[in-house]
């Protein structure tokens, strides 16, 4: 029996490299992207150059998969930035613009490149890498946070036209990964003194909570899970972190939630 194809972003690194291990280990053919491209070297998948704020790039490359394989069968999408803790107001308009060209236009251009070979085979999956920001706040990472809660209603929508066709997507939640996430954080491009404090306190709480967070190898084993149901659900929590949240935010009385985000913030000091 052939092996399922699958295509994963960002996969030069952290979440997304993990990811592309697993599949490989569970059988797919795998290929993994990321803006430079890379060589395999001691990868179980090959590596592809792709820019996904790019309509050329991504056309290009999910061409040359079809090339070589003749379908995708899995689609993750995965690759992402962040800005660094800070004010909503301290990010220009190209700054927040670029973040969603990256982290939501970028899932949008990977979708209606790969869709249509999807409907012709009658079958497909595409897994998006979400938050649990895409259902919670993040005081000083709201366009993060915004950039994740487009990407739940996209998914959420899209899992309801595609399934017509065979397809399903569903949306993978963490909540903090040890990754290398935080040290490629954008500086915030229009900063003010009224954030001074508060950027230095948020940055340090980050860092901590990267350090205490789950292994990418979690997530990746969510990811799996997803791929390899036989009816594969919406969202899956990706730990124990992520399933608390879920639980927190599903049976929590909304003021409770507030109040906690805002006393572990230290906003109302």
């Amino acid at each position: 029996m052939k092996s399922k194809i699958a295509l994963v972003t960002g996969a030069s690194s952290g979440i997304g490299e993990a990811t592309a291990k697993r599949l490989a280990g569970a059988g797919y053919k795998v290929y993994g992207t990321s803006r430079r491209g890379a060589q395999a070297g001691q990868r179980p998948f090959e590596m592809l150059p792709l820019d996904v704020t790019s309509d050329e790039s991504v056309e290009a490359v999910v061409r040359e998969v079809i090339r070589l394989e003749g379908r995708i069968d899995l689609l993750v999408n995965n690759a992402g930035f962040g800005v660094a803790p800070a004010g909503a107001e301290e990010s220009s308009i190209e700054q927040a613009r670029a973040i969603f060209d990256t982290n939501f236009f970028g899932i949008v251009r990977m979708t209606r490149a790969v869709v249509p070979y999807m409907r012709q085979q009658g079958s497909g999956h595409i897994i998006n890498i979400g938050s649990v920001l895409g259902f919670l706040p993040m005081p000083y990472m709201a366009l993060y946070a915004a950039t994740k809660h487009a990407v739940e209603g996209y998914s959420e929508s899209l899992d309801h036209e595609l399934r017509t066709f065979g397809i399903r997507v569903s949306v993978i939640e963490p909540a903090s990964t040890n990754t290398q996430f935080d040290a490629n954080l954008l500086e915030p491009d229009a900063k003010l003194d009224e954030y001074r404090e508060i950027r230095a306190f948020m940055g340090k709480k980050m860092q901590k909570l990267v350090e205490a967070g789950d292994p990418p190898g979690v997530v990746a084993d969510t990811v799996l899970q997803a791929a390899l149901a036989a009816r594969p659900k919406l969202r899956y929590a990706a730990g124990r972190r992520a399933s608390f949240v879920h639980f927190l935010r599903r049976f929590a009385p909304a003021g409770v939630m507030d109040s906690g985000i805002r006393k572990d913030l230290g906003l109302d000091a």
